[in-house]
């Protein structure tokens, strides 16, 4: 720059206030000897809306007339370094028309900007479609400019199309999912879905199946049509919304796709293993039949919720298995296989199921032990998927599956998924079906000692659902107390099964048939309603409580129980048990309320042994009594996932739990075990006792206490 322009902001902006009259030098050419000109623009520094500046087969086509936009810079003088270096920028766009004339448009940028600006032109929105348009720029900086930008290296500036057509909609099709067909495919089982458009010009294709997450895929072939893989996870209309993509952005109308997918399918082998007792061979529902070795036998227990009625029991030796003597699964395809599974000990790692492959399993599915505790585990490929907690002697249904579409490995355990591994790289190599026991190189190993019942095979992905539905256990109902009838010291259970026996200072309390109406007496002190229905258990606490001869749940396993209870003392003094199951020494569960603590407290104890650890799961409640017609208390145990939970009204406190023990006496309410034996009285009332095998859900808990039955599918 001259010595008559200072290129600081306050130099320039001064002297057009006065009106200094600026004069332009032609490009290029430099009118002071210590002026150097703006720098040429860079394509780098170049873009054309959304996209880099390009020209030729690299040129882009857009939706509508661009903003163009570029970085100019002013080189730094070495001479004045304090003073600014402003510039501003001329822009040019021209194409050439359909009579063959060349059009041109021009634009100058207000005012200047320090070197090193972005500067933009919104383009006139009448440029033509379909037409060539290039456009380049150059800094001035106000004495000198520069040389114009180009996009490549032979100088041609950058170029852009306008696209003003959308692309045609796309047409769907699909061999295993065909539109409008009632029904198809099936849960589980993938399905291809091929996208294609009549435009030539399509560059990717966007699509959703309605409700769930959209999704981008491009062309993978010369005639612009691309395909995605699919697969559903429920029986049910299935709407696929697509939509086609131009190079310009333009988004063609939707195609939505309809088509019903099917049940998925059944087994390609199922042995219940409910055979009758001295069987020497296993029914097949589906698949051949399975010959059992002889340390088999049948009959053995089944999980109580379930369809199971009996299941087989391997005495863990050589000849405690079952085998079809055939190939069940293809272990290079996808497959599922899993069952009811019951270990009477954890000292060895133990195979449910297994196929061989030559002297390999080509899959097992098992407990393992070698770790710091027994876990279930799902080994394919080289890859082990591990993951819950095995217990000798308590029920749980395990699932592996196989996904050779993704290459994943997981594994279920009670309907949960516990584990995932990538890049399982399942044998090809087949061979017979195993229960109980997998394939070594010197002979079958890892052999099953316990009880396994209802194992089934797929050839096909089983989902979520699905998984957890075979693992479901519906809770059955041991016992209903409604505390409204005695007879020889007994209270009756609703559907006859075992009563509660009344000890003194427990009796039946009833509305008395001579109480007297507040409202038609003044002078009245009503006596108190019972808590449900026509009478509750009232106990004095100071000894009285009933009990049951033998146990209502089984502790050791999932199990509810629910009570409405309300506290005679508004201001209680020591803790009182509510409800007790346990053992000679101690309570396998106790539910008391502490008023120190201002609280409802859960106790389990961990063995049936003096000074035997127990786990407090604690609910806050209300401490005088306000609920009038009581407390409804509620505990759930879910063995299956080691979870205990305390209810009050309707307020739960769950926490971690592992060791349930079964306890040998009789359900007991009103007291508990203490250190020096049965204590801890209840004063006050207790209705409405409901006892269940399982674990009751959150909503069906809440209907307990009511006087009716709860929704145990719910």
């Amino acid at each position: 720059m001259t010595s008559g322009i200072r290129r600081g902001r306050a130099g320039w902006l001064g002297a057009l206030a006065v009106g200094v009259a600026v004069v332009m030098a032609a490009p290029n050419t430099a009118v002071a000897a210590d002026n150097l000109p703006p720098l040429q623009p860079v394509a780098a520094d170049l873009e054309t809306g959304p996209k880099a500046c390009a020209a030729g087969e690299d040129r882009p086509y857009l939706a509508t007339s661009p903003q163009v936009r570029a970085v100019l810079r002013d080189p730094v003088e070495d001479d004045r370094p304090s003073e600014g270096d402003f510039v501003t920028g001329e822009f040019e766009a021209w194409w050439t028309d359909g009579d063959g004339a060349e059009q041109r448009r021009t634009y100058s940028t207000p005012g200047f900007l320090p070197s090193g600006s972005t500067m933009s032109w919104r383009l006139p929105s009448d440029l033509p479609a379909w037409t060539v348009i290039s456009w380049r720029v150059r800094a001035n900086d106000g004495q000198d400019v520069s040389a114009w930008s180009a996009a490549d290296a032979d100088g041609a500036g950058c170029e852009f199309v306008i696209d003003d057509a959308n692309p045609e909609k796309p047409t769907v099709t699909s061999a295993e999912y065909p539109e409008d067909v009632f029904w198809s495919g099936g849960v589980g089982e993938y399905g291809t879905f091929r996208f294609s458009s009549p435009s030539d010009d399509v560059v990717d294709y966007t699509y959703s199946f309605l409700g769930g997450q959209r999704g981008t895929v491009k062309p993978d072939g010369p005639d612009g049509a691309a395909e995605i893989r699919f697969m559903p996870t429920s029986r049910a209309p299935v709407a696929l919304d697509v939509y086609a993509n131009d190079r310009s952005g333009r988004r063609s109308s939707s195609t939505v796709y309809y088509f019903y997918v099917a049940a998925g399918r059944t087994p390609v082998a199922q042995w219940a293993l409910s055979d009758a007792a001295g069987s020497k061979s296993a029914a097949a529902t589906a698949g051949p039949v399975a010959h059992a070795g002889v340390g088999v036998s049948f009959g053995g227990p089944g999980p109580s919720g379930t369809p199971l009625t009996s299941t087989a029991t391997l005495d863990g030796t050589g000849h405690g298995f079952l085998t079809p003597a055939a190939q069940v699964v293809d272990t290079g395809k996808t497959f599922a296989v899993g069952g009811w599974v019951r270990p009477a000990a954890l000292s060895h790692d133990m195979t449910v199921v297994s196929q061989d492959a030559g002297t390999a399993p080509g899959f097992t599915l098992g407990a393992r032990t070698g770790g710091a505790e027994p876990v279930w585990s799902f080994g394919i490929g080289g890859v082990r998927v591990s993951g819950g907690r095995p217990e000798a002697g308590e029920w749980a249904y395990v699932l592996g599956l196989y996904d050779a579409e993704t290459g994943l490995a997981r594994l279920y355990v009670n309907g949960v998924e516990v584990g995932t591994a990538t890049e399982a790289a399942a044998s090809t190599v087949t061979g017979d079906f195993q229960i109980g026991r997998a394939r070594g190189k010197a002979g079958y190993r890892d052999r099953w000692q316990g009880e396994i019942g209802d194992v089934r095979a797929y050839d096909r992905v089983v989902v979520p659902d699905e998984a957890a539905e075979l693992a479901h256990r519906t809770p059955q109902a041991r016992g209903r107390w409604s505390l409204e009838a005695e007879a020889d010291g007994l209270s009756p259970e609703a559907n006859g099964g075992e009563p509660l026996r009344l000890a003194a200072g427990a009796s039946i309390y009833h509305l008395p048939a001579d109480a007297c109406d507040p409202a038609a007496d003044p002078d009245c002190a009503p006596a108190s309603d019972p808590l449900v229905g026509a009478g509750h258990l009232a106990l004095d606490g100071a000894g009285g409580h009933a009990a049951t001869d033998s146990p209502v749940v089984d502790t050791g396993d999932s199990f509810t129980l629910g009570a409405v209870v309300h506290l005679a003392d508004r201001e209680p003094t020591r803790p009182m048990t509510v409800l007790s199951q346990g053992g000679e020494h101690g309570d396998a569960f106790k539910v008391r309320y502490v008023p120190e603590k201002l609280r409802f407290e859960l106790v389990m104890g961990h063995a049936d042994a003096q000074g035997a650890d127990e786990t407090v799961v604690a609910v806050q409640a209300l401490p005088d009594g306000e609920s009038g017609r009581g407390y409804r208390i509620a505990v759930v145990h879910d063995a299956a996932h080691d979870r205990i939970t305390l209810y009050v009204d309707g307020q739960a406190s769950d926490a971690a739990f592992r060791a349930g023990w079964t306890s040998t006496g009789g359900l007991q309410v009103g007291r508990g075990r203490t250190a020096d034996g049965w204590g801890e009285y209840l004063h006050g009332s207790v209705d409405e006792i409901q006892a269940f095998s399982g674990a009751l859900s959150e909503t069906a808990v809440a209907q307990l206490g009511f006087g009716g039955d709860p929704c145990l599918d719910c």
